[in-house]
């Protein structure tokens, strides 16, 4: 007697349905650990780094270190200048430490993703290969800022390439994490593959995100050329004071906007509102410590310093909002833990 058709092996699927460049079966059925997920921490701790990166030059700054090391790459001729330490010297000591670390870090992150880009999605290589040259760029700014005696424009220029590089890194990793939710989904993804997220919102995300690296940088070049400071005792320089006090509103308003705009999105992203949430928070947190800033006459380093803090992460979670919200593919409908066979709580953590 012949085989059944149920009883006939189904040798078609694997070359109708191969394997996608995120690990699942083009059906939509999850084939083993997907090969973005590995990335993940590498991504999380290089966004940490990389705010603490922004702060501590902002702190060197405030505190009038950035010439604290006469020399670059070696300070005093040392790598470790043991007898010279102090806060000043210590602040950019470590500052290039830091800096050091997370070029190591990019390096490996873009080596590992260039040797397995078969099976990873095309833009994973690619974006590690843009924050490898971006902090190769950073690198040198800082060497020139060192030798051409903090020139303004290289400051700002040097401000701006590490606030790029948090914003790239930190959507990156959302994007990363998003992939691999999409990926583990035991359901059919055929036409959640193709879904985006509506243009409007995503054009809101990056609006945003335009708006407050354009405020952080007028800050940087207020901050560079010390105008706030020159402002408030001779009256010099008000014109920079002033365009960082106008830009302040647009860019607080459409960061704003974000919150009530997320509640349209579909109900599956979560995640998505409460970056929106955060970011609003985070503005209007920014702009009371710019107003405290003033108040104070930049007397209180803290202050200030927290200023460049809270830009910082503001610009890790709008980063964070566009590089989820440009990835292709819709987020399954959630549901209780306790109805997903095989439910494991890793596959919700939320990461960075």
């Amino acid at each position: 007697m012949s085989a059944s058709p149920q009883q006939t092996p189904d040798r078609s699927s694997s070359a109708v349905f191969p394997h996608s460049a995120d690990g699942s079966a083009a059906g939509g059925r999850p084939q083993g650990p997907v090969p973005t997920a590995r990335f993940e921490p590498v991504t999380a701790h290089l966004v940490v780094a990389l705010v603490a990166l922004v702060v501590i030059g902002g702190a060197t700054r405030v505190m009038e270190a950035g010439l604290a090391c006469p020399d670059w790459p070696l300070c005093y001729g040392q790598w470790l200048p043991g007898g010279r330490m102090n806060l000043q010297v210590f602040l950019e000591w470590f500052h290039r430490l830091d800096a050091f670390v997370v070029g190591v870090a990019l390096l490996v992150l873009s080596a590992a993703s260039w040797l397995g880009r078969r099976d990873l999605p095309p833009w994973l290589p690619r974006c590690a290969l843009g924050a490898l040259l971006l902090v190769a760029v950073q690198g040198g700014l800082g060497a020139l800022t060192v030798t051409r005696l903090l020139a303004p424009g290289l400051v700002t220029a040097h401000l701006a390439t590490a606030l790029l590089l948090v914003a790239l890194l930190s959507g990156l990793h959302q994007a990363l994490e998003r992939q691999r939710l999409i990926s583990a989904s035991a359901e059919p993804t055929d036409a959640r593959d193709r879904a985006r997220l509506p243009l409007w919102w995503r054009s809101l995300a990056l609006l945003s995100l335009a708006l407050v690296l354009g405020q952080c940088l007028l800050g940087g070049s207020l901050a560079s050329q010390w105008a706030a400071q020159r402002c408030l005792s001779a009256a010099e320089g008000c014109q920079w004071l002033l365009r960082h006090r106008l830009a302040a509103t647009p860019a607080a308003l459409t960061v704003a906007a974000l919150l009530p705009a997320s509640l349209a999105l579909p109900s599956a992203e979560g995640r998505l509102r409460w970056f929106a949430a955060a970011a609003a928070l985070l503005a209007a947190l920014q702009v009371c410590l710019g107003v405290a800033t003033l108040r104070l006459q930049l007397g209180v380093p803290a202050v200030t310093v927290s200023h460049q803090l809270v830009a910082a992460l503001l610009i890790a979670v709008l980063g964070a909002v566009v590089g989820r919200s440009l990835q292709a593919g819709s987020l399954p409908p959630q549901r209780p833990a306790a109805a997903i066979p095989g439910f494991t709580s890793s596959a919700q953590t939320a990461h960075g």
